[in-house]
């Protein structure tokens, strides 16, 4: 019976090969640093979708705080001797889509519960990358870097705990509405 043999993901070099801890580490550094590019774009869209002020000021909040994680995922590349680069991050593509076509087929007065969804989604799958990167960061010895890395997790760890206060909140409002 034939192995299945996972095919290149769409804009990857289908000739890339990591051979090296670092090399593979850069590559996911670079995933980060587009899946924050496009958890911003994110929050952006859910901010105009976003109904009440509260829940648009939340997402502005955690907007700026993603600017920071950019700037501080630049700064590892730096301190690591390399131009910051951007690597392939279908996730987060697919957590924006799938929080827009939710947003899209859901009545004006459920939307900022499913733009809270879809946040704390991305959350989740961002705490887990830098969970990840911290370990790969510590085990390459590059302690500037993962105190980078760390401050972006903490971050991502609060905003996560944001959320969910307000997605509880909404929830208990809108189940006794």
């Amino acid at each position: 019976m034939p192995t299945e043999t996972a095919l290149p993901q769409e804009g990857a070099d289908m000739f890339e090969h990591f051979k090296t801890p670092r090399e593979l580490f850069e590559y996911q550094l670079g995933a980060a640093l587009t899946m924050e590019d496009d958890s911003l774009a994110m929050l952006r869209e859910l901010e105009v979708a976003a109904q009440s002020v509260e829940v648009k000021q939340l997402l502005l909040h955690h907007q700026q705080e993603t600017e920071q994680q950019i700037r501080s995922l630049e700064q590892a590349f730096q301190l690591l001797g390399k131009e910051p680069s951007r690597s392939p991050s279908a996730t987060t593509k697919g957590l924006m889509k799938e929080g827009n076509a939710l947003v899209a087929k859901t009545d004006k007065s459920l939307v900022d519960s499913v733009v809270l969804s879809a946040a704390l989604s991305t959350e989740h799958y961002e705490t887990a990358s830098y969970e990840s990167l911290c370990i790969a960061a510590e085990a390459l010895g590059v302690a500037g870097v993962v105190d980078l890395l760390k401050q972006n997790l903490q971050q991502e760890q609060h905003t996560s705990d944001e959320l969910n206060q307000a997605a509880r909140k909404l929830a208990t409002a809108t189940a006794a509405a």
